[in-house]
């Protein structure tokens, strides 16, 4: 899993926030983490991309951590980004999203990035 590329879509850079507590877990465990956040420009000492369109690399997993309201849209991007698969943080599930990615074949889980590492299912 070394060079899995995760991508961190509302990243923080507040400790408490589970978006922050996942970047460093993923990096923790060895993962090339990318956050995505329009205002930071650096968190836990990773440079941050202020949009998806700002992503070159394949991406393995995009992680969400935004809820329903904002990844609205954030569809388009999400898939021109063409994750090999999306998880979809508690809080974060979207009808309108789930069936887009549906429909691109990109598969998603309803899950959460701490625990899925933490138990080996990542």
């Amino acid at each position: 899993m070394q060079n899995h590329t995760t991508v961190v879509l509302g990243a923080s850079n507040k400790s408490h926030r589970y978006a922050n507590k996942a970047i460093r877990m993923l990096l923790e465990y060895g993962h090339h983490v990318i956050p995505v956040h329009p205002r930071l420009e650096n968190i836990e000492g990773l440079v941050v991309k202020h949009k998806l369109e700002n992503i070159t690399e394949q991406v393995d997993t995009l992680a969400m951590y935004i809820g329903p309201e904002r990844s609205k849209d954030l569809i388009d991007s999400i898939i021109k980004l063409k994750p090999v698969r999306v998880i979809l943080n508690p809080g974060t599930e979207s009808d309108d999203l789930e069936l887009a990615l549906f429909h691109h074949n990109i598969p998603f889980v309803k899950d959460c990035t701490l625990l899925m590492l933490e138990h080996g299912r990542f």
